[in-house]
């Protein structure tokens, strides 16, 4: 071989070195994101899965959780900046279109599928029947928002009218709702994990129904941007929906307590086992989408459930309120 051949190659050979080191350099280029959650909860377990077991760290996303307590806030958190994604239900992206917002807040990945809250009683109730809360007071959810017209939903499916029949309680804030329990007030109230189990072990109450067995299907809990982050950032929830689509395979494909060993950092006050019979509840309700992909019959039975409450008058289109662009990419790149 010439000594010119060899120069070549070897210059050839650096020339590669080179643009491939540049290359990995770009992928592990971080980005900086911030999650608002409605609420913290192991009703979102997938999202710590992402989290604790790197999948958003793969995907070059450096995300912080920020808690909102409550859709509102968290839409708020959207159109102000202070969050890049938000985590709720998919009521907010139809009331920011209908009222016809510059920047509307459009839905582009589903995490849970049902409704994850529990109704939680003073006393123990292993043959409740909803006829039980009859002439009772309920804590309930934010009039408007998903939980409180879920409620009414289910209420109104078992002949019982809200605010006649039984009186709800709405002006409470989601993070004070047990504490409001505790403090004597109302005969039930509704609640997510770990605050169910919370009151349970304290002996304050007791869990008398799964609200996920009577809801139906539906975008419940969602990830949201707001339209103009979504057109300048593709990339960015194209790779937040992989991370997500990985979580949810990973929770389907584990047992609970393997699960619940990954989230247990993100609820140091739990035990594995508490966690472990948690996760091993919402498996048997089929709390978590199978696929970050939102479904036009589950937001259309939203609609539903919105014109019944109250709160809409008529059905927005689908295409207005949702993408699925970055969800159905990262489906179909899997399969």
């Amino acid at each position: 071989m010439s000594k010119r051949l060899l120069a070549v190659i070897t210059i050839c050979t650096l020339v590669l070195f080179s643009l491939n080191f540049v290359g990995c350099q770009r992928q592990i280029e971080v980005r900086d994101i911030v999650v608002s959650e409605v609420i913290h909860s192991i009703f979102f377990a997938p999202q710590y899965v992402a989290l604790h077991k790197g999948f958003f760290r793969d995907e070059g996303l450096n995300v912080r959780l920020d808690v909102a307590q409550g859709a509102d806030r968290g839409a708020a958190a959207l159109l102000s900046g202070s969050a890049q994604i938000a985590l709720f239900g998919s009521e907010a992206a139809i009331y920011t279109w209908k009222r016809g917002a510059a920047n509307p807040i459009v839905a582009f990945a589903q995490l849970t599928q049902r409704d994850g809250s529990f109704l939680v009683g003073r006393t123990k109730d292993d043959d409740f029947n909803w006829n039980d809360v009859r002439g009772k007071t309920i804590i309930g959810g934010r009039r408007g928002g998903v939980p409180q017209m879920v409620l009414e939903h289910i209420l109104r499916q078992h002949n019982i009218t809200p605010q006649v029949d039984v009186t709800i309680i709405q002006n409470i804030g989601l993070g004070a709702t047990a504490a409001a329990f505790r403090e004597g007030k109302g005969d039930f109230v509704q609640l997510w994990e770990p605050t169910a189990s919370t009151l349970v072990g304290a002996g304050t109450g007791y869990v008398v129904t799964a609200l996920g067995e009577y809801s139906g299907i539906l975008p419940y809990t969602v990830y949201h941007a707001t339209a103009s982050f979504m057109r300048e950032n593709p990339a960015i929830l194209e790779r937040f929906a992989r991370a997500i689509y990985r979580a949810q395979r990973f929770v389907a494909e584990n047992e609970p307590a393997v699960v619940a060993g990954v989230i247990a950092p993100s609820f140091p006050e739990m035990t594995i086992e508490q966690m472990t019979g948690i996760i091993d509840r919402y498996k048997e309700l089929e709390i978590w989408a199978s696929t970050p992909i939102v479904s036009e019959e589950a937001i259309d039975h939203l609609q539903n459930i919105m014109i019944l409450a109250g709160e809409l008058d008529t059905k927005v289109p689908f295409a207005n309120v949702v993408n699925n662009t970055f969800s159905k990419r990262v489906v179909g790149a899997r399969r």
